[in-house]
């Protein structure tokens, strides 16, 4: 298993956990009732996740963009994501990227490694967002990066396999 020495614990990849076998969730990933998520639950009984049009981001109307925006903070505040709509990125993009990251994560552990993330910085592969010893831990491994501003970007981090990781970054920065 893997360990990483500036994590205060080590730092063991679910998809490792996955890949060799495991019969059991880990204690560390069981959260406690009172850290679970809690959905609202609509009218028909289904869980309502916000959906937000971003259209109106691009309004001239004063009131439309602060309309969309305090729509963001609330669905933020409230359900920490939602649903964009209307965002304007090519549904090939979306399409293509996804396919290059589903390709990254199922690279081998040690070429993955390479892009590790640290406690200074949640930026890179990581499969914890804490440093404080002993929380429960999502179930989850990710890739984080910045993309904008420029000035906190650092490619350095970006993955060089698979090749169209970069490419689709760099697609969507232009476009």
């Amino acid at each position: 298993m893997s360990c990483l020495e500036s994590w205060p614990e080590p730092v063991v990849r679910v998809q490792h956990l996955l890949d060799n076998g495991m019969k059991e969730i880990p204690e560390c990933y069981v959260k406690k009732p009172s850290e679970r998520p809690h959905f609202k639950e609509s009218a028909t009984g289904e869980i309502d996740i916000p959906v937000i049009n971003l259209q109106d981001l691009f309004s001239e109307d004063d009131l439309l963009r602060q309309t969309t925006a305090s729509l963001v903070d609330s669905a933020c505040r409230e359900w920490g994501f939602f649903q964009v709509v209307n965002h304007g990125v090519s549904h090939q993009l979306m399409v293509a990227t996804r396919e290059a990251w589903h390709e990254f994560f199922h690279l081998p552990l040690e070429e993955k490694q390479k892009y590790a993330n640290s406690p200074s910085t949640y930026e890179g592969y990581g499969s914890r967002l804490g440093v404080e010893k002993g929380v429960s831990l999502d179930w989850s491994d990710y890739f984080f990066l910045h993309y904008l501003p420029i000035s906190l970007r650092d490619e350095k981090k970006w993955p060089k396999l698979p090749v169209p990781c970069r490419e689709h970054l760099m697609v969507a920065y232009v476009d």
